[in-house]
């Protein structure tokens, strides 16, 4: 599993032009389920996505808070494309990523152990397999890649 980390004031996610979801001072996740991913996989990736320590203390200490620390928000968006391959031609190639129905279950289930890890209210979400508008204000930036792969596998980064 794969996900893309920004760190934000405040980001949206709209789908047809209705506001879906939106957030305050958090992160924004991208994230992408792979094929051979499993619950281990969300599993782990939900806990560090809520560990990863991105902003500063009180005291000025860099990179010491992690999102609960400060009370932000998460807002999770599924995004097959971060696991294409751009290595042949000029179109990307999405075999990389894994099938809708199996990969809508696991991304489900990351977004329920944001849930379950933090606090309800502070995770929102997109909408599964959709065009969906995402607006944020970056803060920083400040924009980080997690992987967590099964075992003998490495998402590859083109």
């Amino acid at each position: 599993m794969k996900a893309i980390l920004q760190r934000v004031l405040s980001a949206s996610v709209a789908v047809d032009k209705q506001l879906i979801s939106s957030i305050g001072r958090g992160i924004l996740v991208f994230a992408a389920v792979g094929p051979g991913d499993g619950e281990k996989e969300v599993d782990a990736l939900a806990a560090k996505v809520l560990k990863i320590r991105l902003w500063d203390d009180e005291n000025g200490g860099r990179w010491k808070q992690n999102v609960q620390d400060v009370e932000g928000e998460v807002l999770c968006v599924s995004q097959f494309t971060l696991l294409a391959s751009t290595k042949k031609g000029s179109k990307p190639d999405f075999h990389g990523a894994m099938s809708g129905d199996t990969a809508r279950v696991l991304y489900q289930r990351f977004v329920k152990k944001l849930e379950e890890g933090y606090q309800s209210a502070k995770v929102k979400d997109g909408v599964f397999q959709a065009m969906m508008e995402v607006s944020l204000i970056n803060d920083g930036p400040v924009t980080l890649e997690m992987n967590v792969s099964p075992p003998g596998k490495i998402h590859e980064i083109e």
